[in-house]
């Protein structure tokens, strides 16, 4: 079992569940990062509580720190570009040292192991919970990027965590709320999703997560890959021949509850053929889960068999990576790193700069001029400041970010008469409520320019735009490289990572 807990410091009950129940791994939350010396603190506390046990196991410290979108640990840590501006560039040095950065920032606080690289492929360009997560909609650039993300996180000395596993590209839904549905074929999900795992299996790496994710076409039924037997016995060991840990995405997401209740969930997902099993809080739920896979221990002679060998893939990616007597990585090894990195800042700030794309490839930007009537439109804080730098004299308008899929009526009523006053709305595009707005501008007689952040999915197909870039990332660095491109600057050089039949047809 893996397990999380709530506020900024473990209590007392997870520390004796340390202790006491010799658990294997910590997961940290965003909820546990708001003070990193803390932080810090409390995971030497906790190794230190794993070393005095019989065993003297060191435990797991897991995160989720992707890099762009999801960066469960904040402070002054590094705020990159993001795996689509990875796959902009198509640089794989670029990849490789964005792992390398991201795992330096994650040892120097005592995290041994990243749900990270995400490897979906964004064939379905809807699936906005992955978005800009995903490096690409190409599976073997996907690959490529991927293995070298991989292999820079684990010259870190990191433990590195492909998911979601078999692929959560094709879907618009979201596990976290319910389990998609996927209407694909075995022969599909090799030929794509299938292919980065593909990779980094012969890169060695030590860990793959296992998605929520039903395929009916494939299994012929309903149960999500991470309790399917098919799926992580036949296909991820058998014929990928993977050999490494398996470990379930939250168990406590709404696509995970395929049985009854959340124990025997659990208990389901190691017998399909899951090596550890993640469940995010509540300690009562944890008590429940362990004696119910105690129970099926005792009484059930393969099942003891299935867990003691994956008890043996878990100690063995702890002896390689994990100095066994300390609970430090045996990379590297030193006292103190500076959170962050040292070389990290002026790296990622340039790989913004060469992530930027033309949303349209056949328009350059003409530079506003400094008497035009400039409008900044947009939802987010960043935009306006890194604009107004740009152009002072400008006006700004601010639209909610949120809802995410769905504008604001007011907004949408209200942006062009706004518009009408300007020659030139600067637009900043973010999601698919900002996407709706940005349409009322299409008879507009200003010009319409426009930075899109994170996915700039359907954007391309918006050809009545006077220019437009993307930059994949909502840090500081990614606004300033947009706004860089739209000032004339320099000319883009990434290429758009979506280019897939459907971002072609005209809106």
């Amino acid at each position: 079992m893996m397990i999380g807990y709530m506020g900024s410091a473990p209590s007392a009950e997870v520390i004796e569940w340390i202790k006491e129940r010799n658990i294997g791994g910590i997961k940290i939350f965003g909820w546990n990062t708001n003070d990193l010396s803390l932080l810090q603190k409390s995971i030497e506390e906790m190794q230190k509580a794993a070393l005095k046990t019989e065993l003297k196991i060191p435990l797991f410290i897991a995160t989720d720190q992707e890099g762009g979108w999801v960066r469960h640990v904040k402070g002054s840590s590094s705020i990159t570009p993001g795996n689509m501006a990875l796959g902009a560039s198509e640089i794989i040095n670029d990849s490789y040292m964005t792992g390398f950065y991201i795992g330096k920032e994650l040892k120097a606080l005592g995290i041994n192991m990243n749900f990270a690289p995400t490897v979906d492929i964004l064939i379905n360009h809807e699936a906005h919970v992955i978005g800009p997560r995903a490096f690409s909609d190409d599976p073997l650039r996907t690959a490529i990027l991927a293995t070298s993300y991989a292999n820079g996180m684990k010259e870190a000395g990191i433990i590195c965590t492909a998911k979601h596993f078999p692929g959560h590209g094709r879907t618009s839904d979201d596990s976290h709320g319910r389990l998609p549905i996927i209407e694909t074929t075995l022969d599909e999900l090799f030929s794509t999703d299938l292919l980065p795992y593909d990779f980094l299996i012969k890169e060695n790496l030590p860990s793959i997560m296992s998605g929520h994710l039903a395929f009916p076409s494939v299994t012929g039924d309903k149960r999500p890959a991470s309790l399917s037997p098919f799926f992580l016995k036949d296909v991820l060991r058998e014929k990928m021949e993977f050999n490494g840990i398996i470990i379930t995405d939250d168990m406590q997401m709404n696509g995970a509850l395929y049985k009854n209740s959340l124990s025997e969930s659990c208990l389901a997902a190691l017998k399909a053929g899951n090596d550890i099993v993640m469940v995010s809080r509540d300690l009562s739920e944890y008590e429940k889960i362990r004696n119910l896979i105690i129970s099926e221990m005792r009484n059930n002679p393969d099942f003891e068999k299935q867990i003691r060998k994956s008890v043996e893939r878990i100690i063995s990616v702890k002896h390689e990576y994990l100095d066994m007597e300390t609970s430090q990585l045996k990379k590297a090894i030193q006292n103190i790193y500076p959170i962050p990195a040292e070389g990290a800042p002026l790296f990622f700030h340039q790989q913004a700069f060469r992530s930027v794309s033309l949303l349209q490839g056949d328009k350059l930007i003409k530079k506003p001029e400094e008497n035009e009537r400039i409008l900044l439109a947009g939802p987010l804080r960043l935009f306006f400041e890194e604009g107004l730098k740009r152009f002072p004299n400008a006006d700004s308008y601010f639209f909610p970010y949120n809802p995410f899929y769905k504008a604001q009526e007011n907004d949408l009523k209200k942006m062009p008469d706004i518009a009408s006053g300007y020659d030139t709305v600067i637009f900043c595009s973010a999601n698919v409520a900002g996407i709706e707005i940005l349409k009322t501008l299409k008879n507009s007689r200003c010009r319409v320019i426009v930075l899109s952040v994170l996915s700039p999915a359907s954007l391309s197909s918006l050809r009545w735009l006077d220019g437009g870039v993307a930059v994949y990332g909502t840090g500081r660095e990614s606004f300033t490289a947009g706004f860089a491109a739209i000032a004339g600057d320099f000319i883009p050089e990434g290429v758009l990572p979506l280019v897939t039949k459907d971002t072609q047809k005209s809106d």
